[in-house]
């Protein structure tokens, strides 16, 4: 089954009793995206920060998106509305990279949970209508397995490419060490190959030809059975490789400290340039 819904797709499961959707709106010059979705939203769409309810808050040795507790991102799902045995769906504004960290939470929790291919772009070049309204549902009662079995710490990191492939999926301006925009150090992960999740979706968003993804992994050795971890700023572009791969057959782990975290961590070495 595919990770993804199309437009058509879910407007067909939106009359559906056990269908909810949630609309994450994040980005890193706008973390806050109440203000668009009050604008216009999948009707019956909830909004979910990001920041409050996908991640928590530590110290800068932790990363600027730790992962938030289970008991957290329970007590979330429930204000979404979310039953056991419902089935989520996760958008946003931002190629799917925002709601990719959604899909990765719950999927660890046993959600049955996919992304819609395109976001509310896509949802609105169909024609298809959008609500202003703030939608505070009925709590749920799902009760959600333990999230962190597909993470990887810092020491799980550094050895990582004795082992595997570690992608560093952020531009490669920033991977070489050329520009570091939010973080003290400028560099990557020794023995971190760069692959941008850019290169997964057209301009619209939309996960492009499998085949055609496939190769892009196979370019910096990952192919299926091959030990992956992905990693980028924080952990939130991380988790959309991670449902890119997934959506191709391949497993990825995400290091959600990420380079926020490694490069806030006295001590740890840094690579520059284009080469691992």
């Amino acid at each position: 089954m595919s990770h993804f819904v199309t437009v058509a797709e879910l407007k067909e499961l939106l009359t559906q009793p056990d269908v909810r959707v949630i609309d994450v709106r994040w980005r890193l010059d706008r973390p806050d995206g109440r203000g668009e979705y009050l604008e216009g939203h999948i009707p019956g769409a909830v909004y979910v920060p990001l920041d409050e309810e996908l991640s928590t808050h530590g110290e800068p040795a932790e990363g600027r998106h730790p992962l938030p507790s289970t008991a957290t991102l329970q007590a979330a799902a429930r204000r979404w509305g979310v039953n056991d045995g419902d089935r989520v769906v996760t958008y946003d504004d931002a190629k799917g990279v925002s709601a990719a960290r959604a899909w990765w939470l719950l999927r660890q929790a046993g959600v049955d949970v996919r992304v819609l291919d395109g976001g509310i772009r896509a949802w609105k070049a169909a024609g298809l209508e959008v609500s202003a309204d703030d939608v505070v549902p009925e709590p749920g009662d799902v009760v959600l397995a333990e999230i962190g079995a597909d993470a990887i710490s810092i020491d799980e990191a550094a050895a990582f490419p004795a082992s595997g492939v570690l992608l560093d999926v952020r531009a490669p301006e920033r991977y070489r060490g050329e520009t570091e925009p939010l973080d003290p150090v400028a560099g990557h992960v020794p023995g971190a190959h760069n692959l941008p999740t850019v290169l997964h979706f057209d301009a619209d968003g939309r996960i492009l030809d499998h085949d055609a993804v496939r190769a892009t992994f196979a370019s910096v050795g990952v192919t299926p059975g091959t030990p992956v971890a992905a990693y980028c700023g924080s952990g939130v572009t991380a988790a959309h490789t991670a449902l890119i791969a997934a959506e191709v057959g391949i497993d990825a782990k995400v290091f959600p400290g990420s380079w926020s975290q490694w490069s806030n961590t006295p001590g740890r070495p840094v690579a520059t340039g284009a080469r691992p």
